[in-house]
């Protein structure tokens, strides 16, 4: 059985200030969880010190905001829930679960204790929004070049470490001077923005989707083989072609050309980006609106 939500909040520097004085015999925790800004370890380091005061199998973190659950331990038949906030900052929920049920002083001396942790989770979040900001294209809503240069380089590792395939998928809008040039730039990022949201509805949730630059997105495929990102490549040539843009009474037809490259035994990370962006460029000159396999 599941214990029904219960709502923490803590809405000010004096109430936390009020559960330390309380709570001295546990500042270590608090000094514990200043030692990151990863939502996982935050959680974990939590836990982890918790545990001699009130055993649990397993716990459960969820965070809507930033897509996350993290999981660890056994789900057992009971659990207490919260969901935590701060000053209005939703911080996500933490499920802790067991066998046994917990008893009443267990749960107060838990509420406690959670207070030393939403102010690491605050910190958390502002450091996560930052970074989001930091990743993400103001146009298109999507990850930019500095998120791919990141993505590419742990992706590779994983890839070589794990023995797993790697593909990436170059895409470039054929003609997007000309849109820039005859309907204006007001236009172009219209278009730029609608091929971005159509690249996205043709891959796979666990595909990474970036604006590399200009006219230009890159699509990163883990655990990818090159037959299979061929054919999500041509997906997505397909779904930008077959949708019509409409712009101040005008139709436009969009068309891009895509280059096709995986991982290979002895490629370096520079390697696997050059070859998709020559492929690309291969596709463009065949006559654009088509994809090209990297040799």
């Amino acid at each position: 059985m599941e214990s029904k939500v219960a709502n923490l909040s803590i809405v000010s520097n004096k109430s936390l200030e009020a559960a330390k004085a309380a709570n001295l015999q546990h500042y270590d925790i608090s000094s514990a969880l200043q030692t990151s800004l990863d939502f996982k370890e935050i959680i974990a380091i939590f836990c982890e010190k918790i545990q001699p005061m009130i055993t649990h199998s397993g716990f459960i973190y969820t965070n809507p905001l930033f897509d996350l659950e993290y999981k660890k331990g056994i789900e057992a038949r009971h659990a207490c829930l919260y969901s935590l906030t701060i000053e209005d900052q939703a911080l996500g929920e933490l499920k802790l679960t067991r066998q046994q049920r917990f008893n009443e002083n267990e749960l107060q001396l838990l509420e406690t204790l959670l207070c030393c942790l939403v102010y690491p989770l605050k910190n958390a979040t502002l450091y996560q929004q930052a970074i989001n900001m930091a990743h993400t294209d103001p146009l298109t809503k999507i990850q930019n070049r500095t998120a791919f240069n990141d993505s590419i380089l742990r992706e590779y590792n994983l890839a070589k470490r794990n023995r797993q395939h790697l593909s990436l998928i170059f895409i470039d809008i054929d003609y997007f001077k000309s849109i820039n040039d005859q309907y204006g730039h007001e236009c172009g990022d219209f278009a730029l923005s609608s091929v971005a949201k159509w690249i996205k509805a043709s891959i796979r949730d666990c595909d990474m989707i970036f604006r590399y630059g200009g006219e230009e997105f890159v699509v990163l495929l883990s655990d990818t083989p090159l037959d299979k990102a061929t054919l999500i490549a041509e997906r997505i040539r397909q779904t930008i072609e077959k949708n019509t843009l409409a712009y101040a009474m005008q139709t436009l037809q969009l068309t891009a050309s895509l280059g096709v490259s995986t991982l290979l035994g002895n490629d370096t990370v520079q390697n696997l980006i050059n070859r998709a962006d020559n492929a690309m460029y291969q596709a463009k000159q065949q006559g654009r609106n088509r994809v090209q396999i990297s040799e």
